[in-house]
């Protein structure tokens, strides 16, 4: 509405009719500012919406990849920090009775975040105890915690917070974390858990990715050992029995060979002979036995158990073991095989003069290295006994590279943790 007024006197006749056709050019002017104003709230809009999907991009992305999961919560939390322009972000495991939490991941000013895997007691009026109690989103502004006593508000007044925002991470139907968020600047919009939802999909996706690798890599992890104690089992019993049984046996042959009447040359040289024979089968004792689980290895180390490999090998051996102490056993069993079957390789397949092998142990880690002067060529799908020794290698979070060109020799690399979980 225009309303005009007088204090000389009537206006003048035509003043309405005047003032009308001013207020239709008010009208276009107003029209044409909302015009605008829808419009850049439309812009603005597309591009939060850009950003939002580009965000969620390449986080599925990496949760495609498979990733460590840590790296995948230090990308999300620093993702939704941008998109809602938060002081701080982070993504956080719930205890079991959701009085705490574990944080997962968080980005933020160096005042207000702590340490990945430092466990935190959550208050009542937080917005991730919120999400505990409700398990749906929350936000929760200063004036909840505005003159409440203790430590935790008295934080959040000096860090200056002025607003909190949390979403639930539901994995298998259970509330297994939550992503949050906080400002300095003022409340979140209200829509902002909302936003936030469809990271956790995803952050639940990557939860759910990990704990099945998880489990498969201590399945595969279980049966390397199971088959490594069957190996020791049947070692310690040709040893410690068949062989013990043979042995005597053998001594008793000689005996009775020297026993033989002078007259009786055919049967002196008939005994002599049975006994040479269970000589050669106690000697095949101790060679399958020593491939089914050599108790050198049990008894030394790995340090000794590769100098007599390497001296039984059929090609010459450059062995660099100094100062390898005693490990745990899987990973000695394991560095141990990857050695016996890449001198197997090089005598049978590759017709190597020479074979490199180093071991170091460095960075909380054992490094292995095979390589040898022949035809190269080595491929795993081929089934060289690679395959095998690869799915023993990455059953206890190690990794084994082959690099084979033919005619350049081949090279085998591992790398073995230490500290198995």
């Amino acid at each position: 509405m225009i309303a005009v007024g007088s204090e000389q006197g009537p206006l003048p006749l035509g003043t309405e009719q005047r003032m009308s056709e001013f207020t239709d050019l008010v009208a276009t002017a107003v029209a044409n500012a909302q015009n605008r104003s829808a419009l850049e709230a439309s812009r603005d809009e597309l591009t939060r919406l850009a950003q939002e999907q580009a965000a969620l991009r390449r986080v599925a992305t990496l949760v495609a990849r498979g990733i460590d999961p840590a790296e995948i919560f230090s990308a999300v939390a620093g993702e939704f920090g941008r998109l809602l322009d938060a002081d701080n972000a982070g993504i956080s495991r719930f205890d079991p009775d959701g009085s705490s939490v574990v944080i997962m991941g968080s980005v933020g000013a160096d005042a207000a975040t702590v340490p990945i895997g430092t466990r935190v007691e959550i208050p009542d009026y937080f917005a991730v105890a919120v999400v505990w109690r409700t398990g749906r989103s929350a936000q929760v502004d200063e004036d909840v915690w505005d003159g409440l006593p203790g430590p935790a508000a008295d934080r959040l007044r000096k860090l200056g917070i002025r607003s909190m925002v949390a979403s639930p991470i539901i994995v298998e139907s259970r509330l297994w974390g939550v992503v949050n968020a906080s400002s300095r600047r003022g409340p979140f919009p209200s829509d902002a858990a909302d936003r936030l939802a469809d990271f956790t999909e995803l952050l639940a996706t990557a939860v759910g990715n990990a704990g099945s690798r998880g489990e498969l890599a201590a399945s595969r992890a279980r049966v390397v050992a199971a088959a490594d104690q069957a190996r020791r089992r049947i070692e310690r019993d040709l040893h410690d029995g068949t062989q013990q049984r043979l042995v005597p046996l053998g001594l008793e042959l000689r005996l009775a060979q020297s026993m033989v009447p002078a007259g009786l040359p055919e049967l002196e040289t008939e005994v002599g002979r049975v006994a040479d024979e269970l000589t050669g089968v106690v000697e095949d004792l101790r060679e399958i036995a020593r491939g089914i689980h050599p108790a050198i290895l049990s008894e030394g180390g790995l340090g000794p158990a590769l100098r007599t490999l390497a001296r039984r090998a059929a090609v010459a051996v450059e062995l660099e073991v100094a100062g390898i102490r005693r490990l745990p056993e899987p990973v000695e069993v394991a560095a141990y095989y990857v050695v016996s079957e890449a001198l197997t390789n090089a005598t049978k397949h590759a017709d190597a003069s020479v074979v490199r092998v180093a071991v170091e142990e460095r960075d909380d880690g054992l490094h292995l290295l095979v390589c040898d002067d022949g035809a190269g060529g080595a491929d795993p799908a081929r089934g060289s006994g690679l395959i095998g020794l690869r799915d023993r290698v990455e059953a206890l979070g190690g990794s084994l590279e082959i690099s084979s060109p033919p005619g350049e020799g081949t090279l085998i690399s591992v790398q073995l943790p230490l500290q198995l979980h």
